[in-house]
């Protein structure tokens, strides 16, 4: 899909995030193969949090820098690159290592992002931080968990959660915001429902004249601790909802999720089933909307 200069102009103007002087990167490494199938032999079916994994090249710009049961985003530029997510405390090394592996420097990663505020995604962001120096933007409500490393009292899963080492938080965003650091630029899709500071990303990269409309969408699904009835909570379903609505009206090519599992990626990397794949969020939508519904029903069994 081509993207006209006109939405590069249009994106220019909706910037929301400030970066200030911006050192360029010194020299980026020439493009790696796209590597799949090796994380398909790597992982296969498995998913241990922190299990390394090769990293892949997704699209262009964009490449999978996670293990083979928790995703990292890679999304790098001239000016500087953006990390959606570090994994685990201890899978943060293995996500830096990925990094190192395709030849880009720690040092150049200017933002850490998130998908969700829960330990598994975001536990690796303050040795994450230490490892590259960048900065933190989070959503309100998931900036409260980074700095304080507890998750938040009305989180699903509050009181089964390990404390996180705190982190500090340089920008807060909501859905709509966009972060641009040079010629990349990321949208912020506000996704609540399973952690109320839940976001999604969505994003642009071209691979010479190909360009993919890439999102990577928060899990969205509907996991508690034993005591806690969603049936109970008819804002907590709301959310659900409308973000589950929101994701499925995305204009997403390429679909990655903060679980590779939640999206086929192992299969999709191996390249047994699509990777390009413009009904992705629409799919996804549905699995979500399906989970939501059998766990609501579950609940109305139990009572």
């Amino acid at each position: 899909m081509s993207v006209s200069l006109a939405l590069f102009a249009l994106a220019a103007q909706q910037i929301v995030v400030p970066l200030g002087k911006v050192q360029k990167v010194e020299r980026l490494p020439a493009p790696i193969a796209t590597a799949g199938p090796a994380f398909a032999r790597a992982c296969k079916e498995n998913d241990d949090w922190d299990r390394p994994a090769p990293p892949v090249r997704v699209h262009g710009n964009s490449y999978y820098v996670g293990t083979c049961g928790i995703s990292a985003i890679l999304v790098t530029g001239t000016d500087g690159h953006v990390l959606i997510d570090s994994g685990t405390d201890k899978g943060a090394d293995l996500v830096a290592a990925n990094i190192r592996r395709l030849g880009f420097q720690l040092s150049d990663v200017r933002w850490l992002l998130h998908s969700h505020e829960h330990h598994d995604h975001v536990g690796g962001h303050a040795r994450m931080q230490q490892l590259t120096g960048a900065q933190v933007a989070a959503s309100a409500n998931a900036a409260a968990v980074l700095r304080s490393g507890l998750t938040g009292e009305g989180d699903p899963q509050f009181g089964i959660l390990p404390k996180m080492i705190p982190v500090p938080v340089a920008r807060t965003l909501k859905g709509g915001d966009k972060l641009r650091l040079g010629p990349i630029q990321l949208t912020a899709v506000e996704t609540k429902g399973h952690t109320h500071g839940a976001l999604s990303w969505t994003w642009v990269s071209c691979e010479g004249a190909i360009c993919r409309n890439m999102a990577y969408v928060d899990s969205l699904s509907p996991v508690s601790r034993d005591d806690y009835r969603f049936t109970d909570h008819p804002d907590v379903v709301a959310a659900f909802r409308d973000s589950i609505a929101r994701v499925a009206a995305l204009d997403c090519e390429i679909l990655l999720t903060p679980h590779p599992s939640a999206s086929n990626m192992i299969q999709r990397f191996a390249g047994k089933a699509p990777l390009f794949d413009p009904r992705g969020c629409a799919d996804y939508g549905v699995a979500k909307t399906k989970q939501l519904d059998e766990r609501l029903a579950k609940e109305a069994a139990a009572k």
